[in-house]
């Protein structure tokens, strides 16, 4: 099995999933905008899974191209309530916004890899969860965004699955992993099979 990759992000929680799953990894962060591309494809009326796959694809390819003959992981996950794309927040007044929206409802928490060499996708794969919130006051919610640290706010979304975040859900249906932003046994068959 092919047992060194590159990560082409800066998240922790994915460097954890794969240090777990005894593969090892170098980190180096694409640092895509990732603005930019999405406004461009929700133009376009691209679906949150192409969206997602696409930036995964981007981050991948980027740190690939320098890299030569490595192969490269990139990763990327958004959410999808009811078809309307849902951003990490910039700051805590956008991720009160956001639990208001999610507050009650189902949504769709869609995390998509990709596997490039030299530049190029060799191989990706999109999964998704779907997670059901309880139905909050606002002074609940208030009273949740107090507990998240800044750091955990922004890298991500509004609530971390494996946190405070597991207390706001009546529902979870799907992988955990794909949660936390790595579907990390699909990653392990492709390794596996990787010559």
């Amino acid at each position: 099995m092919q047992n060194k990759i590159i990560l082409a992000s800066k998240s922790k929680v994915r460097k954890d999933i794969l240090d777990k799953n005894d593969i090892k990894c170098f980190v180096e962060p694409s640092n895509v905008d990732e603005d930019p591309v999405k406004e461009s494809l929700l133009k376009e009326q691209a679906s949150s899974e192409i969206i997602s796959k696409n930036l995964a694809e981007l981050k991948a390819n980027k740190v690939s191209m320098k890299k030569t003959d490595e192969i490269v992981l990139g990763a990327d996950s958004v959410i999808d309530l009811e078809g309307e794309l849902i951003s990490k927040p910039e700051n805590r007044e956008e991720a009160m916004q956001i639990l208001r929206k999610l507050n009650g409802k189902s949504h769709l928490l869609i995390s998509s890899v990709c596997i490039s060499k030299n530049g190029s996708m060799i191989w990706n794969y999109t999964d998704k969860a779907k997670l059901t919130m309880k139905n909050f006051t606002e002074d609940e919610l208030k009273n949740y965004l107090t507990k998240i640290s800044d750091e955990a706010l922004y890298a991500y979304n509004v609530y971390q699955i494996e946190g405070e975040g597991r207390h706001l859900f009546s529902k979870i249906e799907g992988n955990e992993n794909t949660i936390m932003g790595l579907p990390i046994d699909k990653i392990k068959d492709y390794l596996k099979n990787y010559e």
